[in-house]
């Protein structure tokens, strides 16, 4: 699989990786020997990149990715904190964060953590000193290699890649997300900050299986978080209304190169963007997982095919979400 240099780790990592949020909850049920072969797949399939969170399923996802971890060499492991207080500036500290990072090194079964993401914190926390005064402490002290963030809006990445010492910038990035392309990839790629770009395939949508009478399980995030009632909406289907996202699967169809599926195509548009370091599909069986890491194996996009993600992005989508994040 292809490498690239992820941000101001210093590391190299396979284009694809995998997002593990699906093997903790929020997706419906993934049994435990389903979730530790679709590690398995991923990495055998190329996989060197795993992205989780200390809130997957209260440390199960970290705890499956621990698993397996020292069954392969060369893998980087990143992780996320912050979303298990009341999502408030205050809570934000030196001291809860050694407390959370003590919790997921343990659910890791690792003394030093590759990478450690703020989880999608309230927007002043980018611009608090201390809190980056902490985490550059956490590097000296050798808890964790490396830090960065994950974001929800294009202004916070901005800020975030300003900081000196923040390796990594994780933002949605999708066929129906395009406002990163504007400012935040070349930013990042001037900064020499890591573009890992998550919700690539738009909670599914953009995987073509879909139609209006899908149906989700009650314990799955498109079902009890379709207008933003436990998290921010545009984690799910990308804040794309869901009709509006089937529609523009239709219009995107005819671009399909033959012999290529839209998950495909869609990881593949994503990759075509050299700011992005790695893209982190999630995957609840094996057969999905080493289809994800074909996307690296395949010829970059025609101009035609941009151009036709363009003008269903342009037509559709822009008007109801491109400036809310």
């Amino acid at each position: 699989m292809e490498t690239r240099r992820l941000g101001r780790t210093g590391r190299d990592v396979g284009v694809v990786g995998l997002g593990a949020w699906q093997l903790g909850a929020d997706w419906g049920a993934v049994d435990e020997s389903d979730a530790l072969a679709v590690l398995r797949a991923a990495i055998e399939g190329g996989v060197t990149f795993v992205d989780t969170a200390d809130v997957y399923g209260d440390g199960r996802s970290e705890r499956l990715v621990g698993q397996v971890l020292s069954s392969y060499e060369g893998l980087t492991v990143a992780t996320k904190m912050g979303r298990r207080v009341e999502q408030v500036p205050e809570n934000y500290t030196a001291a809860n964060f050694r407390a959370w990072n003590d919790r997921s090194r343990r659910n890791l079964g690792v003394d030093t953590i590759d990478l450690v993401q703020l989880h999608c914190p309230p927007t002043s926390v980018y611009s608090d000193d201390a809190v980056f005064d902490a985490l550059d402490a956490m590097v000296d002290e050798g808890r964790i290699a490396a830090y960065g963030v994950s974001v929800e809006t294009c202004a916070e990445a901005l800020t975030a890649i300003a900081r000196p010492n923040v390796a990594t910038v994780q933002i949605i990035l999708n066929a129906f997300r395009l406002k990163p392309l504007d400012e935040v990839l070349p930013a990042a790629l001037a900064a020499g900050v890591g573009i890992i770009a998550r919700v690539p395939l738009a909670s599914g949508l953009l995987s073509g299986k879909y139609d209006e009478h899908t149906t989700f399980a009650a314990d799955d995030h498109r079902t009890y978080n379709r207008h933003g009632e436990a998290f921010d909406v545009g984690e799910t289907f990308s804040g794309v209304p869901f009709a509006t996202g089937l529609e523009a699967v239709r219009r995107l169809a005819p671009a399909l190169t033959p012999g290529t599926t839209l998950p495909q195509f869609a990881l593949r548009w994503i990759l075509d963007h050299p700011a992005v370091s790695v893209v982190i599909p999630g995957a609840r069986n094996p057969a999905q997982a080493t289809a994800n890491t074909t996307a690296a194996t395949l010829p970059s996009l025609t101009p035609a095919q941009h151009t036709t993600v363009r003008e269903v992005y342009d037509t559709l989508i822009r008007p109801q979400i491109h400036d809310r994040w």
